[in-house]
Protein backbone atom coordinates (compact mmCIF):
# COMPACT_ATOMS: atom_id res chain seq x y z
CA UNK A 1 0.00 0.00 0.00
CA UNK A 2 2.60 2.22 0.71
CA UNK A 3 4.40 1.84 -2.33
CA UNK A 4 1.21 3.09 -4.18
CA UNK A 5 1.25 5.73 -2.47
CA UNK A 6 5.32 7.05 -3.05
CA UNK A 7 3.94 6.06 -6.75
CA UNK A 8 1.09 8.43 -6.48
CA UNK A 9 2.99 11.19 -5.24
CA UNK A 10 5.96 11.09 -7.50
CA UNK A 11 3.52 11.21 -10.70
CA UNK A 12 1.17 14.04 -9.02
CA UNK A 13 4.61 15.55 -8.36
CA UNK A 14 5.72 15.33 -11.65
CA UNK A 15 2.85 16.51 -13.62
CA UNK A 16 2.80 19.31 -11.27
CA UNK A 17 6.26 20.34 -12.59
CA UNK A 18 5.38 19.64 -16.07
CA UNK A 19 2.12 22.12 -15.90
CA UNK A 20 4.13 25.11 -14.36
CA UNK A 21 6.87 24.64 -17.01
CA UNK A 22 4.74 24.75 -19.40
CA UNK A 23 2.57 27.35 -18.18
CA UNK A 24 5.97 29.99 -17.97
CA UNK A 25 7.01 28.82 -21.64
CA UNK A 26 3.59 29.76 -22.85
CA UNK A 27 3.76 33.37 -21.63
CA UNK A 28 4.53 35.95 -24.26
CA UNK A 29 7.90 38.65 -23.05
CA UNK A 30 6.38 41.28 -22.49
CA UNK A 31 4.23 39.78 -20.06
CA UNK A 32 7.21 39.09 -17.80
CA UNK A 33 8.83 42.67 -18.53
CA UNK A 34 5.80 43.72 -17.46
CA UNK A 35 5.42 42.67 -14.08
CA UNK A 36 9.41 42.72 -12.61
CA UNK A 37 11.07 45.65 -14.46
CA UNK A 38 13.18 45.98 -11.32
CA UNK A 39 14.54 42.76 -12.48
CA UNK A 40 15.15 43.94 -16.04
CA UNK A 41 17.25 46.75 -14.69
CA UNK A 42 21.18 46.18 -15.84
CA UNK A 43 23.45 47.55 -13.12
CA UNK A 44 26.28 49.84 -13.95
CA UNK A 45 29.08 47.57 -13.67
CA UNK A 46 32.16 49.13 -11.55
CA UNK A 47 35.14 49.40 -13.31
CA UNK A 48 37.78 47.26 -12.99
CA UNK A 49 40.70 47.39 -10.57
CA UNK A 50 43.14 46.81 -12.22
CA UNK A 51 42.52 48.98 -15.71
CA UNK A 52 41.81 51.55 -12.79
CA UNK A 53 45.08 51.01 -11.15
CA UNK A 54 46.92 50.52 -14.78
CA UNK A 55 45.41 54.28 -15.40
CA UNK A 56 46.13 56.16 -12.34
CA UNK A 57 49.92 54.42 -12.48
CA UNK A 58 50.28 56.14 -16.28
CA UNK A 59 48.97 59.34 -15.11
CA UNK A 60 51.51 59.21 -12.09
CA UNK A 61 54.50 58.57 -14.82
CA UNK A 62 53.47 61.60 -17.34
CA UNK A 63 52.72 63.97 -14.13
CA UNK A 64 56.34 63.05 -13.27
CA UNK A 65 57.49 63.60 -16.91
CA UNK A 66 55.62 66.89 -17.00
CA UNK A 67 57.74 68.29 -13.65
CA UNK A 68 61.06 66.46 -15.33
CA UNK A 69 60.22 68.95 -18.02
CA UNK A 70 59.39 72.07 -16.04
CA UNK A 71 62.46 71.35 -13.95
CA UNK A 72 65.44 71.20 -16.86
CA UNK A 73 66.13 73.81 -18.58
CA UNK A 74 68.55 72.30 -21.78
CA UNK A 75 65.61 70.05 -22.90
CA UNK A 76 66.18 70.24 -26.51
CA UNK A 77 62.31 71.32 -27.82
CA UNK A 78 61.14 72.03 -24.12
CA UNK A 79 57.73 73.32 -25.57
CA UNK A 80 57.00 70.69 -27.69
CA UNK A 81 57.59 68.06 -25.46
CA UNK A 82 55.73 69.59 -22.71
CA UNK A 83 52.75 70.25 -24.60
CA UNK A 84 53.10 66.52 -25.76
CA UNK A 85 53.33 65.38 -22.41
CA UNK A 86 50.05 67.61 -21.40
CA UNK A 87 47.99 66.76 -24.32
CA UNK A 88 48.99 62.81 -23.15
CA UNK A 89 47.84 63.90 -19.36
CA UNK A 90 44.81 65.49 -20.77
CA UNK A 91 43.53 62.81 -22.66
CA UNK A 92 43.69 60.00 -19.57
CA UNK A 93 42.36 62.66 -17.40
CA UNK A 94 39.34 62.62 -19.52
CA UNK A 95 39.09 58.51 -19.65
CA UNK A 96 40.17 58.40 -16.09
CA UNK A 97 36.86 60.73 -16.02
CA UNK A 98 34.93 58.41 -18.06
CA UNK A 99 35.86 56.03 -15.79
CA UNK A 100 34.44 56.89 -12.70
CA UNK A 101 31.36 57.86 -14.86
CA UNK A 102 31.87 62.17 -14.46
CA UNK A 103 30.76 64.48 -17.15
CA UNK A 104 33.73 66.04 -19.54
CA UNK A 105 34.38 67.55 -22.55
CA UNK A 106 34.68 65.86 -25.25
CA UNK A 107 37.10 68.19 -27.15
CA UNK A 108 38.94 66.41 -30.43
CA UNK A 109 41.85 65.86 -30.49
CA UNK A 110 44.32 67.82 -33.06
CA UNK A 111 47.72 69.93 -33.17
CA UNK A 112 47.95 72.75 -31.06
CA UNK A 113 45.13 72.44 -28.96
CA UNK A 114 45.06 71.79 -25.91
CA UNK A 115 42.35 71.44 -22.86
CA UNK A 116 42.06 74.59 -20.69
CA UNK A 117 43.47 74.75 -16.80
CA UNK A 118 40.22 75.19 -15.61
CA UNK A 119 38.93 72.38 -16.99
CA UNK A 120 42.04 69.81 -16.18
CA UNK A 121 42.03 71.49 -12.45
CA UNK A 122 38.33 70.51 -12.12
CA UNK A 123 38.82 67.12 -13.40
CA UNK A 124 41.41 66.57 -11.00
CA UNK A 125 39.95 67.56 -8.24
CA UNK A 126 36.94 65.47 -8.89
CA UNK A 127 38.98 62.08 -9.37
CA UNK A 128 40.50 63.46 -6.31
CA UNK A 129 37.27 63.92 -4.65
CA UNK A 130 36.57 60.09 -5.38
CA UNK A 131 39.92 58.78 -3.88
CA UNK A 132 41.87 58.86 -6.95
CA UNK A 133 45.87 59.54 -6.22
CA UNK A 134 48.54 59.74 -8.85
Amino acid sequence: MSWLLMVWCATACTAAAAWWVLRRAGRPPSHRTTSRPHLLRRRPTPPDPLATLALQVRLSELAAEMRRIEADPDVFARAHHYLAVQGAYDALLREACRLTGLSVEDAPLRAGFRTGDDERFREELELSARGWSW
